[in-house]
């Protein structure tokens, strides 16, 4: 199997798995079962493996949540209330195929919408999740109740043979390149300690990066993760031209320095690297405010937060080339 298609199949195995912010443990088990290191679980659900020995402490962070539903009520007539976990444009809602994760088992469910010409008002607040059941009792009788979690219901495409597709690639993807260069590098003699980093709950605030940096100190901090793209803000930056330096958005403009650095070590390497400015914010935020350097190590993403996420393959290939330089080479 060529590395292309080792990747596609890792992908389309790692965002399946369903697992909104708080909600994790799944996927957390699914990344556990591929590694091949030593590794803890701290008290918030944070994933972390520990190599090497040094002064300098280096943190790569991916996050395991994703966006999706919390069941908020059962309804008289077997419909679900929800609130939506994490940010996303309402206009996805209506006409989507969920899943819903209960204790029982995985149930399948629809968001319908009244058709225009019986209705004249239609708002994001009537919206409910319909399972097919016809009462309360029995939606409770399947095992529905308060805190289970929807996810929208994913399907996997390979464009043109280059872009691949799929809800929740924001942040599986990050996640699959930590696992990807842990790989490359757990045999290594490195100089540095270095952690690999899956976090919790990254949708709703950051939890997880917080917990993990106040309790370790961390030096340097990649961030691995979504970079917005292909609108005016995010100018020429694309799926396609290579990894992203996220240097500015909504929450940390990121050491520039450092961002010469890396630069420098790509140009090295032979390796393709973007600098752009988007919107959001990233893991890599916090450890700032606990005194790391940083700079989020990102892909292009078109369409995120939506169920046709895509990301380039190549992109990806040069992104766990690039994050292994970063780990075994001196900045």
């Amino acid at each position: 199997m060529n590395l292309v298609d080792k990747l596609v199949e890792s992908l389309v195995e790692l965002c399946s798995v369903p697992g909104v912010s708080g909600r994790e443990e799944s996927v957390r088990q699914r990344l556990i079962e591929k590694l091949k290191v030593p590794h803890r679980v701290d008290n918030v659900g944070n994933l972390i493996v520990e190599l090497g020995e040094g002064e300098e402490a280096v943190a790569l962070m991916a996050h395991m949540d994703e966006i999706g539903l919390i069941v908020t009520g059962v309804n008289n007539d077997g419909t679900l209330n929800f609130r939506k976990i994490g940010g996303f444009d309402d206009r996805i809602l209506a006409g989507s195929h969920v899943q819903l994760v209960t204790e029982s088992g995985m149930l399948e469910g629809v968001i319908g919408l009244t058709p225009p010409h019986l209705s004249s008002q239609q708002t994001t607040e009537n919206l409910r999740i319909d399972i097919g059941c016809r009462s309360k009792e029995e939606a409770e009788a399947l095992g529905v109740k308060v805190l289970d979690y929807a996810v929208f219901k994913k399907h996997a495409s390979l464009l043109n043979g280059e872009f691949f597709a799929m809800r929740s690639l924001d942040d599986r993807f990050g996640c699959l390149a930590l696992l990807e260069t842990l790989e490359r590098v757990k045999d290594e003699k490195l100089t540095k300690k270095v952690y690999f980093v899956w976090t919790v709950q990254e949708e709703i605030g950051l939890k997880g990066a917080k917990a993990f940096v106040s309790n370790h100190r961390v030096d340097v901090c990649y961030a691995i993760d979504s970079f917005a793209c292909c609108s005016v803000l995010t100018g020429d930056v694309t799926p396609g031209k290579g990894p992203v330096l996220r240097m500015l958005d909504n929450s940390a403009f990121a050491n520039y320095d450092l961002m010469r650095q890396i630069l420098s070590l790509a140009q090295r390497n032979n390796l393709p690297v973007q600098v752009g400015v988007t919107g959001g914010g990233t893991d890599g935020s916090v450890a700032m405010e606990f005194g790391a350097k940083m700079v989020p190590v990102t892909l292009a993403v078109r369409y995120l937060h939506t169920p046709a996420e895509y990301i380039s393959i190549n992109d990806l290939k040069n992104l766990i080339e690039l994050l292994t330089v970063l780990v075994t080479e001196s900045t």
